[in-house]
């Protein structure tokens, strides 16, 4: 089983995207992050479902889980509000990790690998210098589970 056998059309996002734009994208198609392209449309970066919360829940909720019980309902349920205005860019890590990249040929171990090394739910598939698709958790653990 190769990465050929296990592609999915994927959509993508720029670094110019409003984050939460990308975030409907992640909710309305049920997705664990989203490929970040550059102007070429090749891949520059995952972004995951988790980056976007990172930058939307408040600091002082991250830095102390015990003050989010405090904040009142309504405006606990309206917390991704808070990344109105701002783009990708800003959702993304300020020091890049390794880009969870591979091509067609790439076995089954080889995508499991990269995924668990770069804690990405998705894998990028690029070949002729083109983004082809991904490999995305949910179908790399369904293939493997049905072995």
């Amino acid at each position: 089983m190769r990465a050929r056998d296990l592609l999915t059309d994927f959509p993508t996002v720029t670094l110019d995207t409003p984050v939460l734009d990308a975030a409907r994208l992640l909710a309305d198609q049920d997705l664990p992050g989203l490929i970040v392209v550059d102007s070429d449309g090749l891949p520059f970066s995952i972004l995951a479902g988790t980056q976007v919360l990172a930058l939307a829940v408040p600091g002082y909720c991250q830095d102390d889980p015990a003050l989010a019980r405090v904040v009142d309902e309504a405006h606990a349920d309206a917390f991704l509000r808070n990344v109105a205005g701002q783009t990708v860019r800003q959702a993304l890590p300020p020091k890049p990790r390794e880009l969870p990249v591979t091509d067609l040929g790439a076995t089954v171990l080889e995508i499991a690998a990269l995924m668990a090394r770069t804690h990405s739910p998705l894998v990028a598939v690029v070949s002729g210098g083109r983004l082809r698709g991904a490999v995305t958790l949910q179908a790399l653990m369904d293939r493997m589970l049905a072995v």
